[in-house]
């Protein structure tokens, strides 16, 4: 199997999420980024739900490929297993989709897409501070920070949030991919 196609799949999991939400907000003009969460994108008010939804499960299958990816390529017992939580984030992302915003679950699911990739960010930092020292510390300061900001910050809606915790995941994907290539 050639998988110089999944080194990419996180950066393109984290460009294709952007892409997915900014078309729903521009075919959904009432949506407001300061009252509304990104998933109201998909519920039952908007135009055109699947665009949302059927986008993060197509996410969800890129961020998967990269949990992967990141098992196949790394030796370490707790990078692997901070890998394997970026496929259970994986698999909530794909069921934010499917229990879409409306439907009893949604709410759980999209809390634990976030706790797990948490949990993923800071297991796999943990696993790198013994490899690749900076890019571990980074790792770990991320989750650190990401989650106290999280926490502090009088967020003014459920959109500005999830916009914080897509942004640090992004911030990993790109952490995560540059201590693949410091391992080549």
């Amino acid at each position: 199997m050639n998988i110089n196609f999944l080194k990419y799949s996180g950066i393109i999991a984290a460009i294709l999420a952007w892409l997915v939400i900014f078309l729903s907000i521009f075919i959904n003009p009432w949506f407001v980024f300061t009252r509304n969460a990104f998933s109201d994108l998909g519920g039952p008010i908007a135009k055109d739900p699947w665009l949302y939804n059927y986008g993060l499960i197509i996410v969800a299958i890129f961020t998967f490929l990269y949990g992967i990816y990141l098992v196949i390529v790394n030796e370490g017992k707790v990078e692997i297993v901070g890998s394997s939580f970026v496929m259970v984030a994986a698999i909530f992302l794909s069921l934010i989709g499917i229990y879409h915003e409306g439907t009893y679950p949604h709410v759980f699911v999209s809390t634990w897409f976030f706790i797990q990739f948490d949990i993923a960010i800071l297991t796999y930092g943990i696993g790198l501070l013994m490899k690749i020292k900076k890019l571990g510390i980074s790792m770990i300061l991320l989750f650190i920070i990401a989650t106290l900001v999280a926490i502090v910050v009088p967020w003014p809606s459920a959109a500005t949030i999830e916009a914080w915790g897509i942004s640090a995941i992004d911030v990993w994907v790109i952490l995560s991919y540059l201590s693949i290539i410091n391992k080549n």
